[in-house]
């Protein structure tokens, strides 16, 4: 949160040069990107599925080892601002790609409420919606279209608003 006199960091820092802290904090926990995806291979789209990665906590959204991810996942990806301008499958509400495209963050985003539980009350978040990879089967048999959808509950009046 920041004094209202003041613009927030996300305004005054281009993603390419924000510290880690502040590129960090930019994530709003939703957990979405953290879903499985299929890729059509004749139309290359993008497939989503509430079948999270086994190291996803799917009710609070958080990875359970953060740090060593890497290590337990070798395909996870770590977003980073050169990686953003090839990345397909970030869900349409995910800050970072909202930064990317030139808008502001919601106003649902926990940097403006100070809290992350506004990231579930508008339907953001992939929390008691999804199911580990340890406990689903098949991908293909957990296709949904909500993590590539807006929140149903989020207003979108912010993307009147570009940074």
């Amino acid at each position: 949160m920041t004094k209202s006199s003041e613009r927030p960091f996300w305004h005054t820092t281009p993603l390419h040069k924000m510290s880690r802290e502040q590129w960090e904090s930019l994530c709003d926990g939703c957990g979405r990107c953290c879903l499985n995806k299929l890729r059509d291979d004749e139309t290359e789209e993008v497939i989503y599925t509430s079948v999270s990665c086994r190291l996803l906590d799917t009710e609070s959204c958080r990875c359970t080892d953060y740090l060593k991810r890497h290590r337990k996942v070798p395909d996870c990806v770590t977003l980073t601002p050169e990686l953003l301008t090839d990345i397909d499958w970030l869900p349409p509400s995910c800050s970072y790609r909202l930064l990317r495209d030139g808008y502001d963050l919601p106003e649902w985003h926990p940097l403006r409420t100070g809290t992350s539980e506004s990231v579930q009350k508008v339907g953001a978040s992939a929390g008691g919606r999804c199911i580990s990879e340890r406990q689903a089967g098949p991908l293909e048999d957990y296709i949904v279209d909500w993590p590539g959808e807006w929140p149903e509950k989020a207003p979108l009046s912010f993307f009147l608003k570009k940074t």
